[in-house]
């Protein structure tokens, strides 16, 4: 028991590293980990609000990293949060089976990693920047905020790959917008969740796993922020929509076998 309680909290702390480095909070990862564990008989609700809980601590280190090094365009994030807020709120109070959705997000991940490998790009850090409308990104926001608060994510795995292939921010600074995204969203399925009688946080349980993903993330954010450039941080990000993909086709796999 306690060796496998090792395992669990080392990979937390693997993916809260690896997450943060650009700008995410990692709620797929740490679904992916306790949905393979002794927690996976907990409800999805349960499952949910633990990662949302880890969420709102990786994405805030990084955001505070990422925004200390200046890498964060506050017009462009509020103008995602304007309407993804209300839809994880709301999103948050339905109770939706996940198999249908795990297939079609599954695809999408793949999809949008693969695009992003691909697009070719200067080798500089110099990305141009276009940005969107307000309509488009109201209506950006409300979807993603929405998904979020259905799955148990904060939307950063949606939005990062959104900004990127459209040009409208480098990849830093879509790591930094990502992160307040992440926070404000986990924030608003933990208040949809309460609203609706779901909350049940287990502080026994999310104490260790705090000190995990703390850990990580005070890592990975810095490392990210600091040290890695541009184009790593982008190839990081690929590998982490592939991770995640991947999570989604293991969950489906899982539930169907």
């Amino acid at each position: 028991m306690v060796l496998s309680s090792f395992i669990i909290l080392f990979a937390l702390f693997v993916i809260a590293a690896l997450y943060s480095s650009v700008g995410h909070g990692g709620a797929s990862g740490y679904l992916a980990v306790l949905s393979l564990t002794v927690y996976a008989s907990q409800d999805p609700s349960w499952l949910k609000q633990h990662a949302w809980s880890l969420n709102l601590l990786v994405a805030g280190l990084a955001f505070w990293a990422y925004s200390r090094a200046g890498f964060f365009d506050s017009k462009l994030a509020l103008s995602f949060m304007i309407a993804s807020v209300p839809a994880a709120i709301f999103g948050g109070l339905l109770r939706i089976d996940n198999g249908i959705y795990d297939t079609l997000l599954s695809i999408t991940l793949m999809l949008a990693a693969w695009r992003l490998l691909v697009v070719k790009n200067n080798d500089s850090d110099e990305i141009f920047v276009k940005s969107p409308p307000i309509y488009i990104t109201v209506i950006v926001g409300f979807t993603i905020g929405f998904l979020s608060g259905i799955v148990g994510v904060g939307g950063g795995i949606f939005l990062s790959p959104i900004i990127l292939l459209f040009g409208w921010a480098d990849a830093k600074t879509t790591a930094g917008i990502a992160a307040a995204f992440i926070w404000v969203n986990s924030a608003a399925g933990l208040v949809g969740n309460s609203i609706s009688g779901q909350l049940e946080i287990d502080f026994g349980v999310l104490l260790p796993f705090t000190i995990a993903v703390v850990l990580g993330g005070l890592i990975g954010s810095r490392v990210g922020s600091k040290v890695f450039s541009q184009i790593v941080v982008r190839r990081m990000l690929v590998s982490v929509l592939f991770l995640a993909a991947i999570k989604r086709i293991l969950d489906l796999a899982i539930s169907v076998f």
